[in-house]
């Protein structure tokens, strides 16, 4: 496999099975693209600008590329390519669903702490150990909040930045292009 022009990717192989999942139990064409193919094509599909389009050509022995099999991969491509932006928008969407259950919780023990901090400072007024103990609740009641925080900030961002990826390379224009197998030499 080779990369040659920006933009374009290059995979040479000698049989259309070998850019395919071979443990998916699905048939030929539902199958998905392996996972070392899937990620040789997103790094290099990576370094292209976002608004410069996208183009794979599939390269393969003069005598495969008619085959049904040659002619079907790129729909497979762009069907595996589609699964993973759907994928990562449904694991966007889990991730935000979790961030903010998180959130309340982080809240209510955030609210809890508050409470409890200023019942003991009311309870004890000018204890010095009294507003530690207050200082120690409002601060796991923050750390309560920092794992939501992260989701919310952080966390979600490659997820999108992948959505977007695979969104890219869904449109990409895939090829099949035929290259002449090295014929062996006659040894007498």
């Amino acid at each position: 496999m080779a990369k040659r022009e920006k933009g374009r990717i290059d995979l040479r192989v000698d049989d259309p099975q070998q850019l395919l999942d071979m443990l998916d139990p699905y048939p030929f064409r539902e199958r998905g693209l392996d996972g070392d193919v899937d990620e040789y094509i997103c790094e290099h599909a990576a370094e292209t600008a976002p608004g410069h389009r996208l183009a794979i050509a599939i390269h393969l022995p003069a005598a495969v590329t008619g085959s049904e099999r040659a002619l079907g991969l790129p729909g497979i491509m762009q069907r595996h390519f589609e699964r993973q932006a759907e994928r990562r928008s449904s694991d966007l969407a889990h991730l935000f669903a979790l961030g903010r259950k998180m959130l309340l919780i982080g809240l209510i023990v955030l609210g809890v702490c508050l409470v409890v901090g200023q019942f003991l400072v009311g309870l004890f007024p000018g204890s010095r150990l009294a507003e530690v103990v207050m200082e120690g609740l409002v601060i796991l009641g923050w750390v309560a909040n920092w794992r939501p925080m992260e989701i919310f900030l952080f966390d979600w961002w490659p997820l999108v930045r992948e959505r977007r990826l695979y969104r890219r390379l869904a449109h990409a224009d895939i090829s099949v292009v035929a290259y002449e197998a090295a014929r062996p030499s006659a040894s007498h």
